[in-house]
């Protein structure tokens, strides 16, 4: 099959996956595995290979994602439900006052970003956000587009977060000039997405939260938390990461103290234990008893089993697409066009992210294709690490984990996510790209 026709089938896949979505109100579930089961047939897959696609493509993402998941959700019931929420939102007001709170939920994103898988930092934050934003009387959007656009774009450019490691690694840079070049590219990338975005996007104030995360009822101030305990328990899987990777640079990689740490900073292990101190410190030692903690853990699962499972389904085209070897068609294609190497090396992975839907597998493949070009262009390798970064975090489609994420999670429409998240990262992706130009101007 030529690459224009195999392009072609998944363009119709899609066109039908936003049909039965938008016009006829096909569940996401449905819609996702009839898309992803059209393109499959249409790419000439065999019969006896699709049923085992599909089971790869919804079993690699439930394997992936279902205990981050479930785990994020009851820590953010038992931290809503005992006011430890709240005790960080009165913290972060009194503090940084309702003029610069976004800017500070921005950087706190950054961290997140840097220091947990990025369903694990969203997860975490946004009940703290909601309730920020009910306490400071703000639109609850205004507030989570500035944190969400801080999370991604500290999770895509900065190691020790898979996609990044896996650049340096790839391109031979300097992680110190990926640090420093990064912080350079990633300022005017919040600023713009971050704060512009929120300021002039037209009906945010209208928006409805129709989900499971919702602000809670104050409490009075004597039965919340100490801030301590609050904001300790969602930083301890970035704890755990960081440590695991710091010691893993130290020790090496067969250490057995590496090795532990490893264990110990692995996203389901460091969120178990992160659910285990949340059930502890803001649940039995306040009073709980065994019949109110199981009551709370069943209905945290209980309100996100349909988030999951949505996200889950969007494997399922994401491995058809990979399966089939349409990505390697459109990066050959890509590979001729006369542009910059930086602009190419973007396009090449904003279009793996587009159809894959995968950032850190959109930046790997990329990266496997675009090395050749550090050296026969005599590039700096820090700053094609940020291109191809910024490539992997751009504007995505509904089958897309980060924007099932972030519908299913505050309950919004179509077109509401694509205002928000989908520009969010198209802002975030196209200002990173254009401060790399900048710098390869007085950088080689």
């Amino acid at each position: 099959m030529s690459p224009a026709l195999a392009l072609l089938w998944v363009l119709v896949g899609i066109g039908l996956l936003v049909i039965m979505n938008v016009k006829y109100k096909v569940h996401n579930i449905f819609a996702l595995l009839i898309a992803g089961l059209f393109v499959a047939i249409m790419e000439g897959v065999p019969f006896d290979k699709i049923v085992s696609m599909v089971q790869q493509g919804l079993g690699g993402i439930m394997g992936h994602l279902a205990l981050i998941i479930i785990f994020g959700a009851i820590i953010g019931k038992f931290m809503t439900e005992s006011g430890a929420s709240q005790q960080i939102a009165d913290t972060v007001i009194r503090h940084c006052g309702t003029r610069f709170l976004a800017v500070g939920l921005m950087f706190i994103g950054v961290i997140f970003g840097i220091a947990m898988f990025y369903e694990v930092a969203f997860l975490i934050a946004m009940p703290l956000v909601l309730n920020i934003a009910s306490k400071a009387n703000i639109p609850w959007m205004k507030l989570v587009i500035p944190t969400v656009v801080g999370a991604t774009m500290g999770h895509s450019l900065f190691p020790p977060q898979p996609g990044p490691v896996a650049l340096v690694s790839a391109f031979q840079a300097d992680i110190v000039q990926v640090y420093l070049y990064g912080v350079l590219v990633i300022i005017p990338a919040l600023f713009c997405a971050g704060i512009l975005l929120p300021a002039f996007l037209p009906g945010i104030r209208d928006m409805k939260l129709n989900a499971m995360i919702k602000p809670q009822e104050e409490k009075p101030a004597h039965q919340l938390p100490s801030f301590a305990i609050s904001i300790s328990i969602p930083l301890i899987p970035a704890l755990l990461m960081i440590a695991s990777s710091l010691i893993h640079s130290l020790l090496g990689a067969e250490s057995s103290v590496a090795k532990f740490f490893e264990f110990l900073g692995s996203a389901e292990i460091s969120m178990l234990l992160a659910t285990g101190a949340a059930i502890w410190l803001l649940g039995i030692r306040r009073g709980m008893n065994a019949g109110q903690v199981n009551g709370f853990v069943s209905d945290s699962v209980a309100k996100i089993a349909n988030v999951l499972f949505v996200i889950s389904a969007g494997g399922i085209l994401k491995q058809v697409i990979i399966d089939s070897g349409v990505g390697d068609h459109i990066v050959t294609v890509m590979s001729h066009v006369n542009l910059s190497p930086f602009i190419i090396a973007w396009l090449i992975t904003a279009i793996i992210r587009i159809l894959t839907g995968q950032g850190a597998v959109a930046a790997i493949t990329s990266a496997g294709i675009v090395s050749p070009m550090v050296g026969a262009f005599n590039l700096n390798p820090a700053l094609m690490c940020l291109a191809v970064a910024c490539g992997s975090n751009t504007i995505t489609l509904m089958y897309d984990g980060g924007f099932l994420l972030f519908k299913e999670t505050f309950g919004i429409s179509m077109r509401d996510t694509f205002k928000t998240w989908g520009l969010l990262e198209l802002i975030n992706s196209v200002v990173g790209l254009m401060m790399v130009l900048l710098l390869s101007l007085f950088i080689s």
